[in-house]
C-alpha cells in the first residue's frame, strides 16, 4: 500500500470530538429525546397496546358468536337471543360501600347471589323449558363473554384516554398489566370449547377427587347445586361434599358446611382445590397446607373460616397446583392422572389429624363441569 499521498491529519480529524459533523450526530438523538421521549415512547408503546386490545376485541367477538350460537343450536328459544344478549353484557353489578366495614360480606353476597339469581332468570325466559344442566353452561358462557367484553372496555378506556391528552405516564399502567390481563383473556377464550361441550377442566380436579371417594353411597342435595355423601372410613364419619355434578357449577359449600355444623359435632375439615402455580414450578404438583383453601370474591371462604372459628374446627387444604389456562380449559392428563393421589393424601391426612369416632367434612371445591358424583 502506497502511504505516500495520504492524509493522517484528514483521517483522524472525522473521529474528533470537536468536528461540527460528530458533535451534531451525537447531540440530535439527545435533543431529540429530551424534548420528544414521551412522544416516542407512547408511539412504541401504543403498537404494542394496539395488537393486544385487537386481540381482546376478537376474544369478545368471538365468545358472544360463540354463545348466541351455542343457545340457537341447543335451547331452540322462541325469539332471536341477540338483543337480549347483548343487553346482558353490558349489565354491572355495584358492589356495597364499604366505609363501615361491619357486615359487608353478607352485603357482597347478597349483591352477588342476587345477580346469580337474575342471570339464571334472564336464561330461563328465553327459553322456558331449558334444564339445569343447559341452564348452568348457558350461564357461564354468558359470565365468559361479559368478563372478556369488560376487560376490552377498560384497557382500550385506559389507552384511549392515555393517547388523547398524549401522556406517557398514563399508558405505563395499560402496558404493566397488558400481560396478565391477555393471559387470563386468552384462558378464558381458550375454554369456551370445554363449557360448551360439558368436560371436565384443571379446575374441577378437586371436585374429582371427591366425586371417587362417593362412588357407590347415597347422595342427597344439601344446599344449591351442592351434593352431600356419608361414608364410613377407619371408623370415622365423612361428610363428602362437591358441586352438583356434571353441571358448570362451584354449588355453595359455605351453606352446606353451615347445615351439617348445625347438626353435627365436626372435628375437622379438609378442603381440596386447584391453584394457580408460580412461575418454575410444576404443573399438576400437590400441596398441603392449611386454611380455607377457595377461590371466588370472598364472601365463601369467609363464611367456612367464620364457621370453623365458631366451632373451634381446624382447616386442612389440598391444592393441585395449574396456571390460568390449565385452571379453565379441559383439564390435562397430568392433572387428572394425580386424582387418585390426592385421593390417598386425603385419607393420610384423615388417619394423621383425628382419631376413631371423629367426624370430618371432606370438600372438593371448584367448578365440576363433567364431573359428577
Amino acid at each position: 500500500m502506497n502511504f505516500t499521498n495520504f492524509d493522517f491529519d484528514q483521517a483522524f480529524s472525522m473521529g474528533d470530538d470537536t468536528n461540527p459533523l460528530m458533535m451534531l450526530i451525537w447531540i440530535l438523538p439527545i435533543i431529540l429525546f429530551v424534548f420528544y421521549g414521551q412522544q416516542i415512547q407512547l408511539l412504541v408503546t401504543s403498537g404494542e397496546i394496539k395488537k393486544g386490545i385487537k386481540k381482546l376485541n376478537n376474544f369478545r367477538l368471538n365468545s358472544k358468536t360463540e354463545l348466541i350460537d351455542y343457545v340457537n343450536n341447543n335451547l331452540n328459544p322462541a325469539n332471536d337471543p341477540t338483543k337480549k344478549i347483548e343487553q346482558f353484557l353490558d349489565y354491572f353489578t355495584i358492589m356495597p360501600v364499604d366505609m363501615d366495614p361491619s357486615g359487608i360480606v353478607e352485603k357482597v353476597r347478597h349483591t352477588v347471589r342476587s345477580r346469580e339469581d337474575y342471570t339464571r332468570n334472564h336464561i330461563k325466559s328465553m327459553s322456558p323449558g331449558i334444564n339445569d344442566v343447559e341452564l348452568n353452561r348457558v350461564q357461564t358462557l354468558l359470565e365468559i363473554s361479559s368478563s372478556l367484553q369488560m376487560i376490552h372496555k377498560i384497557v382500550n378506556h385506559m389507552f384511549l384516554t392515555a393517547k388523547k391528552q398524549k401522556n406517557y405516564p398514563l399508558i405505563l399502567p395499560v402496558q404493566m398489566i397488558l400481560p396478565f390481563l391477555m393471559e387470563h383473556a386468552e384462558a378464558m377464550n381458550s375454554s369456551i370449547s370445554a363449557f360448551k361441550t360439558g368436560q371436565p377442566l384443571g379446575d374441577g380436579i378437586g371436585p374429582m377427587v371427591v366425586g371417587k371417594m362417593m362412588l357407590d353411597a347415597k347422595k342427597e342435595i344439601i344446599s344449591f347445586q351442592t351434593a352431600l355423601a356419608k361414608v364410613e372410613y377407619e371408623k370415622r364419619k365423612l361428610f363428602l361434599l362437591k358441586a352438583e355434578g356434571p353441571s358448570s357449577t362451584v354449588g355453595r359449600p359455605d351453606d352446606a358446611l353451615q347445615k351439617i355444623v348445625n347438626d353435627n359435632k365436626i372435628d375437622a375439615v379438609i378442603m381440596i382445590d386447584a391453584a394457580l402455580k408460580m412461575e418454575g414450578e410444576d404443573s399438576a404438583s400437590v400441596a398441603r397446607g392449611f386454611g380455607a383453601a377457595i377461590g371466588g370474591i370472598g364472601t365463601e371462604k369467609f363464611q367456612i373460616e367464620h364457621i370453623a372459628t365458631q366451632n373451634e374446627i381446624p382447616i386442612f387444604s389440598i391444592i393441585v397446583k395449574q396456571s390460568v389456562k390449565e385452571a379453565i380449559t379441559l383439564m390435562s392428563k397430568e392433572i387428572a392422572d394425580q386424582a387418585d393421589n390426592v385421593r390417598s393424601q386425603v385419607y393420610e391426612m384423615i388417619l394423621e389429624n383425628t382419631a376413631e369416632g371423629q367426624s370430618i367434612v371432606v370438600i372438593g371445591v371448584g367448578n365440576t363441569a363433567g364431573v359428577p358424583q
